[in-house]
């Protein structure tokens, strides 16, 4: 029996690794993305997220990137050409048996929360009249029982 001992995974335990491995991998694609990667026509790009198989075997890392749809087809290709070098990278400074694939992969979400808050911005310019907090419905109602 005692050949068994500490021998057993936690419960999810095979979840855990892959998403520890994962934010390191996340941590370390910034700090490559703003250090290390001297391709001009990669612009202002962010990594948001990072999704790794259960296996460690591929890396799926989304990027987002500000600026015109043709830079961000620009840096995107850029990223895609210098995966390899990224993958090289991560090897080295995570200390793993392999380094995974790294697939590039576009995320527009940062892009879209940036374009969203300046709608925001640009109705509490346009000086709505009445509470706007209300949907205008509501505020007909309020209006009516006075």
């Amino acid at each position: 029996m005692a050949a068994g001992r500490g021998t057993s995974v936690p419960r999810g335990g095979a979840r855990v690794r892959p998403e520890r491995v994962a934010e390191q991998i996340r941590v370390e694609i910034a700090g490559i993305l703003q250090r290390d990667l001297k391709d001009p026509r990669v612009g202002l790009a962010t990594c948001t997220r990072v999704q790794l198989s259960r296996d460690l075997k591929v890396a799926k890392i989304y990027v987002s990137v500000l600026g015109s749809s043709e830079e961000q087809k620009r840096t995107m290709a850029a990223l895609e050409g210098a995966s390899g070098f990224v993958r090289r990278l991560l090897g080295q400074r995570l200390g793993l048996r392999a380094s995974p694939e790294v697939r590039f992969l576009f995320d527009p979400s940062v892009e879209y929360g940036i374009r969203l808050e300046r709608l925001i911005q640009e109705a509490r310019h346009q000086g709505v009249p009445g509470d706007s907090s209300l949907p205008q419905e509501h505020r007909e109602e309020e209006n009516d029982e006075s």
